[in-house]
């Protein structure tokens, strides 16, 4: 990199900054953040339990996000002064030290511009994530059931909790069906990009010919939504079956109808939760997992009837990334038009960046 090239990325930042700014306003944050701090040293404040946490959240929300955007704003001010002054001094030094940390500049706006795409009203809540196997048989089975495990991956690299909430296992391998809740913070906000068509191109593992196959798996991902959120369900509009729950779990799990599943027969969304021995807990399991469905239902079609998309099947033409293991490797997304090569890394759960990639993307 040289002083023009510096320069040029400098400007760039810059107008990065100055968006960013105007669509933060920064300001109303700070005010905002001092107004909670006021009202949190009232004793008063802690009387309503609930509201104090929802407040002491957007607290913690808000602390973030200026710190993010504090340290990005100095990080481009400072590197703009010193560049100047090591210009106007002929300072090789400090030119070539600027140099150096360019990519970490760049990687401080970019941690920023992320962060302005997790601000969405639901994006720091728990992610509700089911996947289903589409065209393809056992070779989709098992296709889904390394979708499950790269999401586990990345729970797990995150520190974040993971809570099984049914899982059912294919007839030769893989699974039939899975849902389960990762538990942390904006879990919801980057998963969100997960909604859609997983596409998968190999040499099957069970084809005796050695074949290549294709196959798909579609994942949902909907916000575990708070209680306050009103969603209108109806006794008459559910169909409530019990069936005897599958898997580890004892003798009690194998031997009860503990598993819940619920349709929902004005959307057929169905849901279904067999993680407890109770089969009240699971049906209130299902049901918290039906609210969040419809939720996001009603959201993205709002949100398809705006962009003049119509309901997609688990098949061809609908994917919304690919993922190439024969005769080349590569994982490449259609929203963000990004493509990687690092595909063992990424289905062992390192998917931060393909996430960020769509998230700006679609910001954009």
């Amino acid at each position: 990199m040289d002083a023009y090239e510096y320069g040029e990325m400098l400007k760039t930042l810059q107008i990065k900054i100055n968006n960013i700014t105007n669509i933060l306003k920064p300001e109303k944050l700070r005010a905002r953040l001092e107004t909670i701090i006021k009202d949190q040293e009232d004793p008063e404040f802690w009387n309503d339990v609930e509201n104090a946490g929802k407040i002491s959240q957007e607290k913690t929300r808000t602390e973030r996000i200026l710190a993010v955007y504090n340290a990005a704003y100095s990080s481009v001010k400072d590197a703009q002064e010193y560049f100047e002054l090591a210009q106007n001094e002929g300072d090789e030094e400090t030119l070539e030290m600027l140099y150096d940390d360019a990519n970490t500049l760049e990687s401080t706006i970019h941690a920023l511009e992320v962060q302005m795409m997790l601000s969405g009203k639901h994006d720091g809540a728990n992610a509700i994530i089911s996947i289903h196997p589409g065209a393809g048989g056992t070779e989709s089975q098992d296709w889904a059931s390394i979708l499950y495990r790269m999401y586990l991956r990345w729970a797990e690299r995150h520190d974040f909790k993971v809570e099984v909430l049914d899982y059912q296992d294919g007839e030769e391998a893989g699974i039939k069906d899975a849902s389960f809740i990762i538990r942390g913070e904006n879990a919801y906000g980057y998963l969100k990009v997960e909604n859609g068509i997983h596409r998968l191109v190999r040499i099957s593992p069970f084809d005796s010919n050695a074949k290549r196959h294709t196959s798909f798996s579609s994942v949902m991902v909907s916000p575990e939504i708070d209680d306050d959120i009103a969603i209108e369900i109806e006794e008459k509009d559910l169909r409530i079956d019990t069936y005897r729950a599958s898997g580890a779990g004892g003798q009690h799990v194998n031997k009860t109808e503990s598993a819940i599943r619920i349709t929902h027969i004005p959307t057929n969304v169905v849901v279904q939760c067999q993680n407890d021995r109770s089969q009240h807990k699971n049906k209130a399991s299902a049901m918290k997992m039906l609210k969040s469905r419809l939720y996001e239902l009603e959201m993205a079609k709002k949100q398809a009837e705006l962009d003049g998309i119509e309901k997609s099947e688990i098949g061809w033409g609908h994917q919304i990334r690919s993922y190439v293991m024969q005769p080349y490797q590569q994982i490449k997304d259609s929203r963000s038009n990004q493509a990687f090569s690092n595909v063992e890394a990424i289905l062992d759960g390192d998917i931060d960046k393909m996430l960020e990639g769509v998230l700006i993307a679609q910001a954009k």
